[in-house]
């Protein structure tokens, strides 16, 4: 049986988290969603062992990565850049490509602005792009709408965090499932 091709395998994956730091969370709509969306998303990936990669916007002016994520990615390396887009993350685009890592499913804030223009970047080099609706967003709702459209409308696959996990996971009864099952509950 063919499998559809914009299903997410596990070696062709990694997980990209976008600029989520301690100074801008506060005004950030459903930032606590967010940030436990894109936990649950971190230990998943770890649980499956696929790649997570990370980047900070400014971090001088914005501080760092939120503590809770941080927490999740002890061992993990910031990607730094001072362009909106991850394209000018110091060689992130190249380390995926060397990698042969071509569906990132990307989370991260805010959706209108850094996490936009990094997955318009991502399709214009040929990466399938999931984005994780509720693992994103922006200071306003509208811009988050209109952000989540427009990237739909440019050929990002828009999804969910259960969604992925579980198409990573692709098989039930495996001590993997039942360590994503944990993690989504």
């Amino acid at each position: 049986m063919i499998r559809h091709p914009l299903i997410l395998q596990k070696e062709k994956s990694a997980l990209l988290i976008i600029d989520v730091q301690e100074r801008i969370l506060p005004v950030i709509h459903n930032y606590e969603l967010v940030l436990n969306n894109i936990t649950k998303l971190i230990k998943g990936f770890k649980a499956l062992n696929i790649p997570v990669y990370y980047t900070e916007q400014y971090p001088k002016g914005l501080g760092p990565t939120s503590k809770v994520i941080l927490d999740e990615l002890q061992g993990y390396q910031a990607y730094q850049k001072m362009t909106f887009s991850c394209s000018g993350a110091e060689n992130l685009f190249e380390e995926l490509e060397k990698k042969n890592l071509s569906q990132i499913i990307v989370t991260g804030i805010e959706s209108h602005v850094c996490v936009q223009q990094t997955v318009m970047d991502l399709l214009a080099n040929n990466f399938q792009v999931n984005l994780v609706a509720d693992s994103v967003s922006s200071r306003k709702i509208t811009d988050y709408n209109i952000a989540l459209d427009r990237m739909r409308k440019l050929g990002a696959e828009v999804t969910t965090t259960e969604s992925v996990l579980f198409e990573l996971l692709e098989l039930c009864g495996t001590p993997e499932f039942k360590e994503i099952s944990k993690i989504v509950k």
